[in-house]
């Protein structure tokens, strides 16, 4: 793994804080509990399209999309967001703990492209904004507000990601110059730590794989089809088939609900999710984060289950669950299946 940058290390010390004890008007968050991948050469986009789930080919330039790659049984080994940010350059970010397995893996095919995969973590700060002020920080700091979901707008100072939900960014900022425009966002965004970032990524239903769930989940499970991370269209990749068998077999049992619990027990991902009143094993733990009240977790659960039986984290005598809603829980129904054309 590249050495960490001294700036990273300044700011990871700045960034340490606790949570405030009331949400402010704007959240600025380090997200350097992710690595970025760089996929750049003349063959990248052809390369990416058989590997990923997502479709490389629609992303513009500047663009963004949410992805996943899987093995050939279907089970993600990372989920990531992909940015375009040149012709033909890509950056993927994801845990940090999964991206030497993932430039590993992938570098065994590139061999066969003109394409080039690297770490460029150290290229890059990222953060993560959001909060009724969070356009008048970027304006504040000289950095355009992107239009839509996915949209990127690049200066520059970086560029600006507009993710799903509401008043949720994320900044790429060339770290030569990163320092000056981080100055510039804190004259009116508050630092608070990751955990506030995951928080609100919980209550928007965006779940992502952890070393600990590596190769645990196929993408539907992570409800990843709702962002279009998931093309059925674009032809062959990696764990395609079996992709494209849970959604027109309609074969898919479990997938990933927000759960919350009164106590104050972080769950790592991984963590089981069982019946509380049989101990019978029902799904495992995607992510957590402490809310104000309570905690707030995004499990992938056995789908009636969820709806029926009492729930339990760890064992039968664990943390009780309590089944929460998701903004896209009304849309679920329509991306779970579809007819087999």
């Amino acid at each position: 793994m590249t050495e960490k940058n001294p700036l990273f290390i300044r700011l990871s010390e700045h960034f340490s804080v606790e949570s405030p004890d009331h949400a402010p008007a704007a959240s600025l968050t380090l997200l350097d509990h992710e690595g970025i991948l760089a996929v750049n050469g003349v063959d990248s986009a052809k390369f990416l399209q058989g590997q990923i789930t997502c479709d490389v080919i629609k992303v513009k330039e500047p663009g963004s999309i949410l992805g996943a790659r899987c093995n050939p049984k279907g089970r993600m080994q990372s989920s990531f967001r992909l940015v375009r940010h040149g012709e033909s350059d890509y950056l993927l970010a994801m845990t940090n703990e999964l991206l030497a397995p993932q430039i590993a893996d992938l570098g065994k095919y590139a061999a066969f492209f003109k394409t080039q995969i690297s770490d460029a973590s150290n290229q890059w700060v990222r953060l993560g904004l959001h909060g009724n002020n969070a356009a008048k920080a970027l304006l504040g700091a000289g950095l355009a507000e992107p239009d839509g979901a996915d949209a990127v707008e690049r200066s520059e100072a970086g560029m600006v990601l507009r993710l799903h939900g509401d008043a949720v960014y994320e900044l790429w900022l060339p770290v030569e110059t990163a320092q000056a425009t981080i100055d510039q966002l804190l004259s009116i965004a508050t630092p608070t730590p990751l955990n506030d970032w995951q928080l609100q990524q919980i209550g928007n239903g965006v779940g992502q794989v952890f070393f600990e769930t590596r190769e645990s989940f196929i993408p539907q499970m992570l409800n990843l089809q709702i962002f279009d991370a998931v093309s059925f269209k674009k032809g062959c990749y990696t764990g395609q088939e079996i992709v494209a068998r849970m959604k027109y077999l309609g074969k898919l049992k479990k997938r990933m609900f927000r759960l919350t619990s009164d106590s104050r027990q972080r769950l790592p991902p991984g963590t089981p999710v069982v019946n509380s009143e049989t101990g019978q094993a029902l799904g495992e733990i995607v992510m957590c984060a402490l809310g104000p009240q309570h905690m707030e977790i995004l499990a992938v659960v056995q789908k009636d289950a969820a709806q029926l039986v009492s729930l339990s984290a760890i064992d039968d005598q664990g943390p009780r669950l309590a089944l929460a809603t998701l903004p896209y829980d009304t849309d679920m129904a329509d991306t779970e299946t579809g007819p087999a054309h």
